[in-house]
């Protein structure tokens, strides 16, 4: 790191430094309190939610530790158009639906930019699961630890960690002090790249289970001692995310500081912003970090006081996140440019006789692999009538008679015993044939609900949209159509 921290004094807070930060004056949030465009807090359903979700899909979800953490997050999408994120509980976690839904629907009135803010739950028979905004641009964990093209810049990691630290002044104002194992996976990235403070740890993962998760060298002492969490208990463990932002590493507390005591500054501040930073930046928040990891509750600086401590050294406050993050803008990227299949540029053109003529070459190529339970009622009369509902269904569809084609489909998908994406994909573009959009909607989705990766039906699904005037949502779907594919073109070429 060169010169960086050659000046910086024995180390403790001098009294002038530590009156400003932990008795600063009361200051006006400067986060606007309601978030536009947000639903009010409301309960689904179990099936809204496996829908959404495409079945709880094993490719949807996104949660650190996949299939194997005792609590799943999966994203989705409500009604194919708002994106959500999907936290499933264990379920001996909330035995009771009323203590749950209560603990939810206070998290649930929280509404602030910094948060990704709660939007609902469900508690069904043995079900318990919360809703919320789904971020899309990762977590900092990857930003910081695992990052493919370039490390995060200096004046990013400081904008990360004074929203973050206003996404908690906020929930201590509303009365919601206590932050469940804040780490770095707690911190998401929204569409414009701002980071904003997952909603889903201001609930633990269980009535009466565990506040922290992560390894015992990055849990608060008293929370070792006692087994609670308070208000002093996040902010030592913000302590430890702003030892991650300085170092790009998940150095234990104790070890950073050894480090800092020591005075040994280049083996704590990461290696890729030498040059970025100044002394007297990088000395406040190694200060900052070790006075929020003081072994004594007492002595840790309040909420208020880190926000109004990391305010004064933010860089570049006018350039937008996306730029300090070299991410893609969700506008910027033009439809045009997208690489879409023959079907995929059919349903952005809304050519519906050109997706016909693909839909019906391709067949039921796509239906291979689809797990269908065969039994002996295969061969029994009714299953035998069901195949020939398909039969007479695809036999409509050949000849544009989209009337019977839905007629026939509706018969073959009724039954259950079968289940054919594809039959779902021709009974979509029958309904947009004949003029009812919101069905071939709700068909694009339980496509996917089959088949959770299939480009066709994302594709069905933007033309659907676009039918219905939702052209934001539309050119989303198309999107995710065109990204499937590419992955599935690139692992073919392989």
């Amino acid at each position: 790191m060169g010169s960086c921290f050659s000046n910086l004094r024995p180390f403790g807070w001098d009294s002038q430094y530590k009156a400003s930060v932990l008795e600063a004056p009361d200051v006006e949030n400067e986060v606007k309190g309601e978030v536009d465009g947000l639903p009010v807090f409301q309960e689904y359903s179990f099936e809204q939610l496996r829908l959404a979700t495409s079945g709880f899909a094993v490719e949807n979800i996104v949660s650190e530790h996949g299939e194997k953490a005792p609590n799943v997050v999966y994203k989705g999408k409500l009604d194919a158009q708002r994106r959500i994120a999907v936290k499933r509980f264990n379920r001996a976690a909330w035995p009771d639906p009323r203590q749950f839904m209560e603990e939810a629907r206070s998290v649930g009135q929280l509404r602030n930019h910094r948060l990704a803010n709660l939007l609902g739950c469900c508690a069904e028979e043995e079900e318990r699961l919360l809703v919320a905004e789904y971020l899309p641009n990762d977590t900092l964990a990857k930003h910081l630890f695992h990052w493919e093209t370039q490390p995060m810049k200096w004046p990013m990691r400081l904008r990360v960690v004074l929203y973050l630290a206003q996404a908690l002044e906020y929930c201590t104002s509303k009365g919601r002090a206590l932050y469940h194992d804040l780490n770095a996976y707690r911190v998401l990235f929204d569409d414009d790249c701002n980071p904003r403070l997952s909603c889903f740890g201001l609930m633990k993962n269980s009535r009466d289970g565990k506040s922290y998760s992560t390894n015992l060298a990055f849990t608060p002492p008293e929370y070792l001692r006692t087994g609670r969490v308070t208000p002093e208990s996040v902010i030592y463990s913000f302590g430890t995310l702003l030892l991650d932002v300085l170092s790009g590493k998940h150095i234990p507390p104790s070890r950073a500081l050894d480090l800092i005591r020591d005075r040994n500054f280049e083996t704590l501040t990461d290696s890729c912003l030498e040059g970025q930073f100044s002394d007297e930046d990088g000395t406040e928040l190694v200060r900052l970090a070790s006075r929020c990891l003081h072994y004594e509750q007492r002595e840790r600086p309040n909420v208020k006081s880190l926000v109004t401590a990391l305010a004064p050294l933010q860089n570049d406050v006018d350039v937008p996140s996306y730029v300090l993050m070299d991410i893609p803008h969700g506008g910027t990227s033009s439809l045009e440019s997208l690489p879409l299949s023959p079907l995929g540029d059919a349903c952005f053109r809304m050519d519906l006789t050109a997706i016909h003529e693909i839909l019906e070459q391709v067949g039921y190529k796509d239906d291979e692999g689809t797990a269908n339970e065969l039994s002996f009622q295969m061969w029994t009369d009714q299953m035998q009538e069901t195949l020939n509902s398909k039969k007479k269904g695809d036999n409509a569809f050949r000849h544009k008679d989209f009337n019977t084609a839905i007629e026939c489909y509706t018969q073959f998908i009724d039954v259950g015993t079968m289940v054919s994406p594809t039959v779902f994909a021709r009974r979509c573009l029958s309904y947009l044939m004949t003029d009812m959009p919101q069905q071939a909607l709700s068909d694009a989705v339980q496509a996917l609900v089959v088949s959770p990766i299939w480009p066709t039906a994302f594709y069905l699904q933007a033309a659907a949209l676009s039918s219905l005037g939702m052209d934001n949502e539309a050119q989303e779907a198309l999107k995710d159509g065109s990204s499937l594919e590419t992955k599935r073109n690139g692992n073919s070429s392989h």
